[in-house]
């Protein structure tokens, strides 16, 4: 199969409205028969697996154009990205999010829980959250699925898309240091300070531990993830 032919085959994939005659829908859209796909992609779940590599990489793509320099405003540009992204390919998207396995993440969790944990890396830093990147990237990614698919049940007539807005403020509220809380949102607890300084502390300690040795890089993690814990 060339290498046009696979492309389209894949994006016709990612069109398609129902995965369970993917071949067969494949092969009408396409114009190929269905031992041309076995060859190429070995079967069925091997073309959905492929469908699924490249409708992630098309998400990917658009998501590097930031097209700012504050970090939560980032956050929350990438937070609307992946709710259109959902409501433009509803069965794309629930085959990605939708159907799963207890105990077995679905096939681009970890690179887009991985994506938005760097992108949150660089907000500790700057002591914007007052929880680890890697939980913030956890609660974060998890409230923006949960509403994605909430909102991809709704009929036309009753989209209410400024539920993800308010999902998204309540989940940033929960990871987001108060100091940069909107001004409405900002109990601010000694304890809270310390917790984000913290977690600016730990992520730099992760980027730079030059003048430790390892031991004392462990042990100065380890108090200072006790201390954003507080």
């Amino acid at each position: 199969m060339g290498w046009r032919l696979s492309c389209f085959v894949l994006s016709a994939g990612a069109r398609l409205p129902s995965f369970g005659d993917a071949l067969r829908a494949v092969c009408t859209l396409a114009g190929v028969q269905a031992p041309t796909l076995y060859h190429h992609f070995g079967s069925k779940q091997g073309l959905i697996d492929a469908v699924i590599n490249y409708g992630f990489s098309q998400y990917v793509e658009a998501a590097h154009d930031s097209g700012s320099d504050d970090l939560l405003d980032n956050v929350r540009r990438g937070w609307d990205r992946h709710v259109k992204f959902g409501l433009e390919h509803p069965t794309f998207y629930a085959l990605l999010y939708g159907q799963i396995e207890p105990g077995r993440p679905c096939a681009i969790s970890g690179p887009a829980e991985a994506m938005l944990e760097a992108l949150l890396s660089a907000a500790a830093r700057q002591g914007l959250l007052k929880v680890s990147p890697g939980e913030a990237a956890a609660q974060l990614l998890a409230a923006n699925v949960g509403v994605t698919l909430s909102l991809i049940t709704k009929p036309p007539d009753a989209l209410d898309l400024a539920l993800s807005e308010r999902v998204r403020e309540a989940a940033l509220a929960g990871v987001v240091a108060d100091s940069h809380q909107p001004r409405g949102n900002r109990p601010t607890p000694a304890a809270l300070s310390r917790a984000s300084a913290a977690v600016a502390m730990r992520a730099q300690l992760h980027d730079d531990a030059s003048g430790l040795s390892p031991g004392e890089a462990v042990l100065l993690g380890e108090l200072l993830d006790r201390l954003s814990a507080s």
